[in-house]
């Protein structure tokens, strides 16, 4: 397994995009039992401050630094070679690779009206990528045969990735649960859909290469990411500095 620094006491996978990468192309096998987490700063608070979803953080696959700070503690900490690994941007690489990977995806989140969007972008964006099938989310937790049933469609469909966009820590939660389940690897990539499918505008390159993506995010959402941006972000903060 890759190794994991510890980032505010959360165990971080010390990876970068093509390592990442890498490890999925050969342990897929064993990722297919598992699950992937993409980890921000908001995600590794919360596992921080609750022991079941840092259970859930810690034993995935991979736990990515999706959130270029996470990945910063990391290289302080003397993994040089960790970087940034956000979700969006391992799916396209994945998507990208399609000829050589021959993978296939299943989408699960999102509303029937934006996931349709997604489907519709990709096709149109990867001509050739192989969509296994896609489902919305319901907004509420899944009954165990609910979660049967889900299990069996992705199964079924032959799918190598099951891509969760229900948000954090649903998520992950989600993810963890499904395990196993699915003969795919459940990856939990929140907003991910939305910015594929070109509903909600990615941050411009150089405000995520300054780790500003989030002020990014919080401008154009004020109200739903002000407690998550200036409340968690700020508690991030101290407890970093509390370490060293």
């Amino acid at each position: 397994m890759e190794p994991r620094v510890k980032v505010i006491g959360v165990p971080i996978s010390a990876v970068n995009m093509e390592e990442a990468l890498a490890l999925l192309a050969g342990q897929l096998e064993e990722a297919k039992q598992s699950y992937i987490c993409v980890s921000n700063v908001h995600t590794t608070v919360m596992a921080h401050d609750d022991p079941d979803y840092y259970k859930v953080q810690a034993e995935s696959f991979l736990t990515l630094p999706d959130g270029r700070p996470l990945s910063a503690v990391g290289r302080k900490k003397g993994f040089a070679q960790m970087d940034q690994v956000r979700g969006v941007e391992l799916m396209q690489r994945l998507f990208e690779q399609r000829q050589q990977n021959g993978y296939r995806h299943y989408f699960y989140g999102s509303t029937p009206e934006n996931l349709g969007k997604l489907v519709d972008t990709l096709r149109a964006e990867y001509p050739g990528l192989a969509i296994a099938g896609w489902q919305p989310s319901v907004f509420r937790e899944l009954t165990d045969q609910e979660v049967e049933q889900l299990a069996g469609q992705v199964r079924e469909s032959k799918a190598d990735f099951l891509w969760v966009g229900l948000g954090a820590p649903r998520q992950e939660i989600f993810c963890r649960r499904i395990r196993g389940m699915t003969g795919a690897v459940p990856v939990g990539v929140g907003g991910a859909f939305n910015v594929l499918a070109h509903i909600v505008p990615d941050a411009p390159e150089w405000m995520r290469r300054h780790s500003l993506e989030w002020l990014y995010r919080f401008l154009k959402e004020p109200r739903r990411l002000f407690k998550r941006y200036f409340v968690t972000n700020t508690r991030f903060l101290w407890m970093n500095w509390r370490e060293k």
